[in-house]
C-alpha cells in the first residue's frame, strides 16, 4: 500500500502532526512501539490532551491507521520521527529512541525516501548521529534520499496555535533536502522556515526554550526578594508590559513543568560543556533557580501556617491542579509533585484536586482526588493553587478557605497570600 507518510511515535507531538497530515488528504500510518497505544488509536480512543476520539475516528476516517509493524516505512514517501528524548543521568538527551527509530527506517530505507526528525535533541544530532546509521546499507542522505530536521513546536493545549498555523522551522543535510522537507511540510503548514542546515534548525528549538527558561528563573528569583522587600512582583509585570516595545512579560511559579522547559536547555548545556569544555552558566544557573522553586514554596507554605500559630507537621494542605499547565491532563515534571513529597515528608496531610487528574501517584503511592472541592478547602488549615484551570471559581475558593496562598497570581489585593 503507497502511503504519503508515516510518523513514528504517536504521542502528544506525532499525533497532531498525523492529524494535520490527513486533514490535507495525505494518507498516513502511525507506527508506534506501543502495542496498547497502536490498538487505542485503531479502535478510536484518544490518549492526548489536544485530540479527542472524534479527532481520531475523522483521521480513521480519512484512512490513518496505527501499527507496531516497522515495514509500513518501505511504502511511504517520508518518514517522520517523533519519539522521547528524555535525559540521561549525566544530563544529555538519551537518544535510545532515536536510534531505534533509525534503524528501523534504515531496514526499509530506498532511494528517494525524505526521512525528517522532530524529536528535540542537541546540534549535531541528525547529521553526526542518525545519518550514519542510515547510510551504512549503502544510500547516502543528499543524494539518495533527502534527510532533514524540523524541531516541533507543539503546544499542548494552546486553544490559538496548533499544527497547522505555528510557523515550522526545517534545515535539511544540504539545500535540496532543505527543499525537500520544506515542500513536505508546506502540504499542510502555512508558513515554513527554511534553516541554513541540520543543525540550525537543531540549535532554534533549543534557543526557544532556553530563552523562555531563562526568562522564568529570572522572575523566580524576583519573587522571593520582591516578596521580602513587600514589593508586589505582579503588579510590577503589569507596569512593565505596558511597554509596547522592549519587553515581553514571564511570570512567576512554583517550579517548571513539561518536556521542553526544564528539560530541553540541559540538551544543550549538555553539549557545551562535553564538546567546548565549560559550562553553559546560563542555563545552569536558570536550572538551579526553577528547581528550588518547590522547597521555596514549602518555606513559603510553613510561613503562612505559622502566622495562624500552626506547626506544618499535622496540618491539612490541599493542592489546587497538579498537572504542568492549565486545561490539560500532562503531569510530565510538574512542580507539584515535589511539592506533595516535600509537605508529606514534613508531616502534612496533603490532598489534592484536579479536574484533569482522577488518580495521582507521589511517592510510590496513588493519591485519589477529593471528593467534594468545596468541603475540602473549606476543611484545609491551608489551600495552595499550583495551576489555575479555568473550571476553578478561585474568588469563591478563596472565600471559602481558611488561609489561601495563590502561586500564580490571580487572585488581587489582600484576598489571599501570592507568591
Amino acid at each position: 500500500m503507497a502511503r504519503d507518510l508515516v510518523v513514528i511515535g504517536l504521542g502528544y507531538v506525532g499525533l497532531p502532526l498525523a492529524q494535520e497530515a490527513c486533514r490535507s488528504g495525505l494518507i498516513v500510518t502511525g507506527l508506534d512501539v506501543s502495542e496498547h497505544v497502536v490498538a487505542g488509536l485503531n479502535a478510536g480512543r484518544s490518549h492526548v490532551d489536544d485530540l479527542s476520539d472524534a479527532d481520531i475516528a475523522a483521521m480513521a476516517d480519512a484512512g490513518f491507521t496505527a501499527t507496531t509493524d516497522a515495514s509500513v516505512i518501505a511504502d511511504a514517501d517520508t518518514v517522520v520521527i517523533c519519539v522521547p528524548t528524555p535525559l540521561t543521568p549525566e544530563g544529555g538527551p538519551d537518544l535510545g529512541a532515536v536510534l531505534g527509530a533509525t534503524r528501523s527506517i534504515a531496514a526499509h530505507l530506498r532511494p528517494g525516501h525524505l526521512i525528517v526528525l522532530e524529536s528535540t535533541t542537541y546540534p549535531g544530532t541528525t547529521d553526526d548521529e542518525v545519518r550514519p546509521v542510515l547510510e551504512a546499507g549503502g544510500l547516502v542522505a543528499g543524494r539518495d534520499f533527502h534527510l532533514a530536521f524540523s524541531p516541533e513546536r507543539i503546544d499542548p493545549g494552546n486553544p490559538v496555535f496548533g499544527m497547522r498555523n505555528t510557523p515550522k522551522v526545517v534545515g535539511g543535510h544540504t539545500a535540496a533536502c532543505t527543499d525537500a522537507a520544506a515542500a513536505f511540510y508546506g502540504r499542510f503548514v502555512d508558513t515554513v522556515v527554511p534553516a541554513r542546515g541540520t543543525r540550525e534548525a537543531e540549535m532554534a528549538k533549543l534557543l526557544e526554550n532556553t530563552y523562555r527558561h531563562i526568562n522564568i528563573a529570572l522572575v523566580n528569583e524576583m519573587a522571593r526578594f520582591c516578596h521580602e522587600l513587600d514589593i508586589d512582583l505582579w503588579d510590577v509585570i503589569a507596569a512593565a508590559k505596558s511597554k509596547p516595545f522592549g519587553f515581553q512579560a514571564f511570570y512567576p511559579g512554583p517550579g517548571v513543568g513539561g518536556h521542553c522547559i526544564p528539560i530541553d536547555p540541559n540538551y544543550l548545556s549538555y553539549q557545551v560543556q562535553a564538546k567546548l569544555g565549560y559550562p553553559f552558566r546560563f542555563v545552569e544557573l536558570a536550572q538551579e533557580i526553577n528547581a528550588g522553586m518547590p522547597t521555596y514554596v514549602i518555606r513559603r507554605v510553613q510561613d503562612i501556617l505559622n502566622e495562624d500559630g500552626k506547626p506544618l507537621r499535622g496540618a491539612r494542605v490541599l493542592l489546587l491542579g497538579v498537572t504542568y499547565k492549565p486545561d490539560i491532563a500532562d503531569q510530565r515534571e510538574s512542580p507539584a509533585k515535589p511539592i506533595a513529597q516535600l509537605l508529606r515528608d514534613k508531616g502534612a496531610i496533603v490532598e489534592y484536586h484536579d479536574p484533569h487528574v482522577t488518580a495521582w501517584r507521589v511517592g510510590g503511592e496513588t493519591l485519589a482526588p477529593v471528593d467534594d472541592l468545596q468541603d475540602a478547602v473549606a476543611m484545609a488549615d491551608l489551600t495552595v493553587l499550583l495551576q489555575n484551570h479555568n473550571s476553578y471559581d478561585v474568588a469563591g475558593l478563596v472565600a471559602s478557605s481558611r488561609r489561601f496562598f495563590d502561586t500564580r497570581g490571580v487572585t488581587r489585593g489582600d484576598e489571599a497570600v501570592r507568591l
